[in-house]
């Protein structure tokens, strides 16, 4: 029975990573950055790639990746306690085998398209009414198109846009705003359209990417 235990936990653990998965992927998370990064709390393992970032920047999948890192030591914990105890007959084997039935039960729900769509919308509605814009990564405020990007460009001493003021760079019809100008340790914001630019600052830009990359490929 103790072998059948392991065996019956191991599956809701592979549950849990799948459910969760799948309620990041609803919050906008790629499914194989969602499911590594799953794993990676789950075990504790702790990767500090740019993806994790996606994670921590997110509230909402913030707390789910503090309930992963619990869950996880849990884990750990019945598992060692159940591999000392395999001769044991007081394993609770029908009662942890209803638990994955649900769980199971409850991942292809997850998997079903039309609960798919409404829990991303649920998700991002939360979203909208619950955070503050401050409280969101970039990308879920400002990236609404895929070619939207928010970049920062530095202006060297042979730049010939040394002198100008963005307004004469780029046009009133283009997709591209100026966010604010970093100049030493100042951000110019008031008046960063009229402000001449000078080598060393560094603009940061918010709009189309191919378009950014046209208007200062000679930077």
């Amino acid at each position: 029975m103790g072998i059948l235990f392991i065996f019956i936990y191991l599956f809701i653990v592979f549950t849990v990573i799948e459910i969760n998965s799948s309620i990041f992927v609803a919050t906008g998370l790629d499914r194989k950055i969602a499911r590594f990064q799953v794993i990676s709390m789950l075990t504790g393992t702790g990767f500090t790639t740019g993806e994790s970032e996606l994670i921590i920047d997110h509230p909402v999948r913030r707390k789910l990746g503090a309930f992963l890192i619990l869950f996880g030591a849990f884990s750990l914990a019945v598992i060692i306690s159940v591999i000392t105890q395999l001769l044991s007959d007081t394993f609770y084997t029908m009662e942890i085998a209803y638990t994955a039935g649900a769980l199971l039960v409850i991942l292809f729900i997850l998997r079903v398209p039309g609960v798919k769509n409404r829990l991303s919308e649920k998700l991002k509605s939360e979203m909208e009414e619950t955070y503050e814009l401050a409280d969101l990564p970039i990308r879920d405020v400002l990236l609404m198109e895929e070619d939207d990007k928010v970049r920062e460009i530095s202006i060297d001493e042979e730049s010939r846009f040394a002198g100008k003021k963005f307004d004469e760079i780029v046009g009133i019809e283009d997709d591209l705003i100026l966010l604010f100008i970093k100049r030493g340790d100042i951000a110019i914001r008031n008046k960063a359209y009229q402000t001449e630019l000078e080598p060393g600052d560094r603009l940061v830009l918010y709009g189309s990417n191919p378009l950014i990359d046209d208007k200062f490929k000679d930077t």
